[in-house]
């Protein structure tokens, strides 16, 4: 947890937070359903399946966007 926090802070000198910050958090709600699909067994059904991909496509989206 404090690796995370610690590369959010890097990813903040070159991203503004509006960007890093959405950025940091789908990767771990993609992280997090991904362990529960792996883990506990739960359902990878194509709906689910495609709203990760939709969170996927934020993230890239909103990295494409952002001023550098």
């Amino acid at each position: 947890m404090i690796l995370s926090i610690w590369l959010l802070g890097l990813a903040l000198k070159t991203l503004p937070v509006g960007t890093a910050y959405p950025i940091w958090t789908g990767i771990g709600s993609i992280g997090t359903v991904v362990l529960g699909i792996v883990l506990l067994g739960e359902s990878a059904s194509a709906t689910r399946l495609a709203c990760i991909g939709l969170i996927v496509l934020g993230i890239f989206g909103l990295k494409a966007v952002s001023p550098e």
